[in-house]
C-alpha cells in the first residue's frame, strides 16, 4: 500500500475516533463528553445517574453505532454497484435502488402490518432486490454506454416507485403517520435491539462484497476478458445483487432512504484507489462511516435543542458535491460512450 494511502487511513482513524468522542457528547440531554465518557468507562458517581444511564445507553449509544453501519452498508453498496455497472456515478439513492426499498416497506405496512425491525429489513430488502434487479438489468442492455443514461434510468426508476408508494399511502392514514418521519431519514429512532439484528447481517454483506473483489477487478476490464480468465460475469452480479441488496436493506431499515452518502465515499475512494477494489471496499468503509457519523453530529448541533433529520442535511450538501463532481469531470465526457 502506498504512503499516502497509508496516511489516509491513519488520519481517517484518527478523526473517526473524533467525530465518535462528538457523536457521543452531542444531543439529547445536557450532559457532556466528560459524564459520557465517566459512564463508558464505569465511574461510580456516573453510574449512579439513572438520567445519564437513559440519555447513553437508549439515545446517544444506539445511533451513534448506526451510524457507523449505515454509512459503511451504503459506502461498500455503492462501490458494488459502480464495478458491477462500470458506472463512476451509480450508488442504491441515485439508481433508484433506495426508492425500490421504500416501496417495499410501504407494501408492508399497509398490507402486512410490519412494526419489527425484521419486518422492516425484509420488506425493505424485498423492494431494494426489485430496484438492483432492473438497476442490473438496464446496466447490462446500456454496456458501455454513457454513465449519465444509467443515472437517467435510475432517477425515472425511483420516480416510479416513488410514485407507487405515494399512491398507496394515501389509502391508509395510520401507515402514512408512521411513514413520513422514517422517510426524511433519520438515526435518532435508533436502538440496540435493531443493530443486534441489522449488524450481523450488514457483516455478512461485507464479507461477501470482500470475496468478489477480484473478480470485479478483472471484470472492469469487459466482460469478454474476464470471461477469457474463468470469470462467471453472471454468477460474479449475482453475488453483487445479494450483497448490494443486503447492504442497502440493512441501511434503510435502520435509517431510512438516506442518499448521497454511498456515492461520496465511494468516489472518495476511488480517487485514492482507482484500480483494486478491496482497496476500495476498504476507503469506501472508512469515509462511508466518516462522512455519515459528521452529518449526523451537525444535523444535532446546527438547530439546537431541535434536530434535522439527517438525510435533508445530507440532500443540501449532497446534491450540490454531485454536480461539482459532474461539472469537474466533463459534461460532455460523461454523454460519450466510453
Amino acid at each position: 500500500m502506498p504512503v499516502f494511502q497509508k496516511a489516509t487511513l491513519v488520519a481517517g482513524a484518527g478523526l473517526l475516533l473524533v467525530l465518535l468522542a462528538l457523536s457521543l457528547a452531542t444531543g439529547a440531554g445536557v450532559y457532556g463528553a466528560d459524564a459520557v465518557l465517566g459512564y463508558l468507562l464505569g465511574a461510580p458517581e456516573y453510574l449512579a445517574d439513572d438520567k445519564l444511564a437513559m440519555v447513553v445507553d437508549t439515545l446517544r449509544l444506539p445511533r451513534t453505532f448506526a451510524a457507523l453501519v449505515v454509512g459503511a452498508s451504503l459506502a461498500i453498496a455503492a462501490s458494488l454497484l459502480q464495478s458491477a455497472t462500470r458506472n463512476p456515478l451509480a450508488e442504491p439513492g441515485l439508481l433508484g435502488v433506495n426508492a425500490g426499498a421504500v416501496l417495499g416497506l410501504v407494501i408492508g405496512l399497509i398490507y402486512f402490518g410490519v412494526e419489527s425491525t425484521q419486518g422492516y429489513l425484509l420488506w425493505s430488502g424485498l423492494g431494494a432486490l426489485l430496484g438492483n434487479l432492473v438497476v442490473l438489468g438496464v446496466g447490462l442492455m446500456l454496456g458501455q454506454a454513457s454513465p449519465l443514461k444509467l443515472i437517467l434510468a435510475g432517477v425515472a426508476l425511483g420516480a416510479i416507485f416513488g410514485g407507487m408508494a405515494n399512491y398507496l399511502l394515501l389509502s391508509t392514514r395510520v401507515a402514512l403517520e408512521q411513514f413520513r418521519f422514517w422517510n426524511l431519514g433519520s438515526l435518532s429512532a435508533s436502538h440496540l435491539d435493531a443493530l443486534a439484528t441489522v449488524a450481523p447481517l450488514a457483516v455478512l454483506g461485507l464479507i461477501l462484497a470482500a470475496l468478489l473483489c477480484r473478480q470485479l477487478t478483472l471484470m472492469q476490464m469487459g466482460d469478454s476478458q474476464a470471461r477469457a480468465l474463468g470469470i462467471h460475469t453472471s454468477w460474479v452480479r449475482l453475488g453483487v445483487l445479494a450483497a448490494s441488496t443486503l447492504l442497502t436493506a440493512c441501511a434503510i431499515s435502520l435509517a431510512g432512504p438516506v442518499g448521497f452518502v454511498g456515492f461520496l465515499a465511494a468516489y472518495c475512494a476511488r480517487l485514492l484507489e482507482p484500480v483494486a477494489l478491496l482497496r476500495q471496499l476498504l476507503f469506501s468503509t472508512l469515509f462511508g462511516m466518516l462522512f455519515l457519523l459528521a452529518a449526523d453530529v451537525l444535523a444535532r448541533w446546527l438547530l439546537q435543542p431541535y434536530e434535522l433529520p439527517v438525510g435533508t442535511l445530507l440532500a443540501a450538501l449532497g446534491a450540490p458535491a454531485l454536480i461539482a463532481i459532474v461539472l469537474r469531470g466533463g459534461f460532455r465526457s460523461l454523454l460519450t460512450v466510453r
